[in-house]
């Protein structure tokens, strides 16, 4: 993987959701302007498919499409990637009608001042993503990186969608594929990444990695018939490690697993992931860093209310201790804060 930015990399979660709702221009283009070295945008995919940019495909969170009388009859449930979901799917929209939603802040009661700019602006598609990074480097005089999250790669496979060939042809329209250093692809699921890579596709690729349970792709064939799938945990084992170190150039995992708990679960010191999936070769990310009470470490809290902020410096510091390579922050002035408090 090649060195794309200061280290360790601050990568803008969606742009700055701490401060506008997230995938919208007005995010991105301030997650810039606060000194991220990339951005990360989520990708899913149109019933004509276009790929555009949202948390997840169902959509009734981040939009408004539920208010859209035109589109009441396309609420319906879904199972996606094992869990059921009713609501409205960015697969059941073509472009044209999902460019007239306006995008709300998806954390309504944590970060209820985003609210003030919830319908002003519309959904972007990853081209325009891409067209606001190109922008801002030229602006900035400097190289800005994009973090691809490829989402539900498997279930859009299940109803006749390839992903990655999509993403393939984007990336070449829009130039992006001549910028292997500036661009990271990542997904939950490991199919999808080899193919991209076997594709041709010129990029850093990184296994996401949860908590708990398996990755959708696995467990999607182990319902088949296949063989069992293995989990998260493993992964992150030294046997997983292994395992991906010949497939993928990183991992990123969620904080928790790099933040060591006493026995009644408060922050006692860094865990040794990172240095054992560095000692690999893989390089580290981890998300999301969030100041709010409600996403710290009981430790670290500064009120009962969850959208309060706590200690957020004492969290980012521990965490940073790890050893990461790149921490994926909602706040990106903050997490450019914790990063020159480290070099202090």
């Amino acid at each position: 993987m090649s060195e794309i930015a200061a280290h360790p990399m601050v990568i803008g979660h969606r742009g700055a959701p701490g401060y506008r709702p997230e995938h919208t221009e007005s995010a991105y283009r301030l997650a810039c302007d606060l000194g991220v070295d990339a951005v990360e945008p989520d990708v899913v995919v149109t019933r004509d498919g276009v790929l555009v940019v949202r948390h997840e495909n169902e959509i009734s969170g981040t939009t408004d499409v539920a208010a859209r009388k035109e589109f009441a009859k396309r609420r319906t449930t879904k199972v996606v990637d094992g869990k059921r979901l009713t609501g409205w799917f960015t697969e059941d929209f073509t472009w044209a009608e999902l460019s007239t939603l306006r995008c709300v802040e998806r954390l309504k009661r944590v970060r209820a001042d985003n609210r003030a700019y919830d319908g002003k602006e519309p959904m972007l598609r990853l081209r325009d993503v891409l067209r606001i990074i190109d922008e801002e480097s030229a602006r900035g005089g400097r190289d800005l990186s994009v973090v691809l999250e490829v989402k539900h790669a498997d279930y859009f496979r299940s109803i006749g969608i390839d992903i990655a060939a999509l993403i393939q042809d984007e990336l070449g329209k829009t130039g992006w594929a001549d910028r292997p250093a500036r661009l990271i692809i990542e997904c939950f699921e490991l199919d999808v990444l080899t193919r991209l890579r076997q594709a041709g596709v010129r990029a850093s690729y990184v296994f996401l990695a949860e908590r708990l349970g398996a990755p959708a792709d696995e467990v999607a064939r182990a319902d088949a018939g296949g063989p069992k799938a293995r989990s998260f945990e493993w992964y992150r084992s030294d046997e997983g490690l292994d395992y991906l170190r010949t497939r993928v150039d990183g991992i990123s995992v969620d904080k928790g697993s790099l933040i060591r708990t006493n026995a009644i679960g408060l922050a006692a010191g860094p865990t040794d992931l990172a240095k054992r999936a560095q000692a690999r070769g893989l390089r580290v990310f981890t998300w999301t860093l969030r100041p709010e009470n409600r996403y710290l470490n009981l430790r670290f809290h500064s009120s009962l209310s969850g959208s309060d902020w706590g200690d957020w410096q004492a969290e980012f510091a521990l965490v940073l201790a790890s050893g990461v390579d790149g921490i994926f922050v909602d706040h990106p002035d903050l997490g450019v804060a914790a990063r020159e408090a480290l070099r202090d």
